[in-house]
């Protein structure tokens, strides 16, 4: 299944926390749906950043060493790639995806990659809840 790595907290805002786009430095021509995986890195700063962006539209965000990394954490539906977007989660400059319906899936290790990148989800029950 398609794959896209989120360096945490935004993985976690995209899945729990109603965040509703993705920015990036590029469009997609991907539709449907993609698992979020957490990458391994974040720095305290990058925590920080996300967190109080998030604090300023009404989401908390949990403490740092509660977030998963390194693995799949759920999936989401992209329905779209803009240059432009009113959802308060795009900025400004960038590209993004635009996600519906998050489902958090039970946390699955696996490396991270750049771009979309295929996954493998461990089982069929799982990739079906994935998928549906």
């Amino acid at each position: 299944m398609k794959t896209l790595s989120i360096r945490q907290p935004w993985a976690w805002l995209i899945i729990h926390g109603g965040k509703d786009i993705e920015n990036r430095s590029w469009l997609t021509k991907f539709r449907g749906r993609l698992l979020v995986h957490a990458s391994k890195g974040m720095t305290k700063q990058e925590y920080a950043f996300a967190t109080e962006f998030a604090q300023s539209i009404g989401v908390t965000v949990p403490p740092a060493a509660e977030l998963l990394r390194g693995g799949v954490i759920g999936s989401v539906e992209v329905v779209d790639s803009v240059e432009q977007h009113r959802s308060p989660w795009y900025m400004p400059g960038n590209k993004a995806m635009v996600l519906r319906d998050p489902r958090p899936l039970p946390f699955f290790s696996v490396n991270g990659r750049l771009g979309l990148f295929d996954c493998p989800y461990p089982s069929t029950t799982d990739k079906e809840t994935a998928t549906q």
